[in-house]
């Protein structure tokens, strides 16, 4: 197994302050858009989005909440792992709101046809966009794109993008694995 260096931690931060103004240029004062970290690994890029809007361009009152799909996945109970819910943690009303998915790789598109499908559980919201760090844009299986990306990058069926959180795994970098 051989692992490249898609992305540095200093490039990783500068993608995040891009797509940080990306959302201030269509949302602005954030009044009526929420946020919403996937579960499990949506919610660094949230918390890290919301973090720079906060201290960096004093944006006041980000809603961020977290959507846990385990349930709501289409490949539920198709294989021999036991899965293991997340907690759902969104303390706020969705009805007629702005709502930004945020999740760190964007791959087949199960899990934001998930995603869709949990926060029908919570409301109508106005409109929901897509904001992603990473997007695997030629193995869609579903026809969707994100509002927002990182990078776009172009790895065959084999190959893995695995993005590392330094919160997580101690560091922020995101490596191409071949397996």
């Amino acid at each position: 197994m051989s692992q490249k260096l898609l992305l540095s931690a200093k490039e990783i931060d500068i993608i995040l302050h891009r797509l940080a103004c990306q959302l201030i240029e269509s949302h602005t004062h954030f009044k009526d858009t929420v946020l919403i970290g996937i579960q499990p690994r949506g919610i660094f890029l949230a918390n890290r989005i919301k973090e720079i809007l906060v201290d960096d361009y004093q944006i006041k009152d980000v809603k961020l909440g977290y959507l846990d799909i385990t349930f709501y996945r289409d490949d539920f109970r198709r294989g021999e792992k036991i899965l293991e819910a997340n907690k759902t943690h969104i303390d706020f009303i969705v009805e007629d709101k702005r709502i930004v998915f945020i999740d760190d790789v964007l791959y087949t598109g199960r899990s934001i046809r998930a995603a869709l499908t949990a926060m029908q559980s919570f409301g109508r919201p106005q409109e929901i966009e897509l904001l992603t760090l990473i997007d695997r844009r030629f193995s869609r299986h579903l026809p969707i794109q994100p509002n927002y990306r990182g990078r776009q990058v172009d790895a065959i069926n084999q190959e893995k993008v695995k993005v590392h959180w330094d919160e997580n795994e101690g560091e922020d970098a995101v490596y191409l694995i071949n397996k």
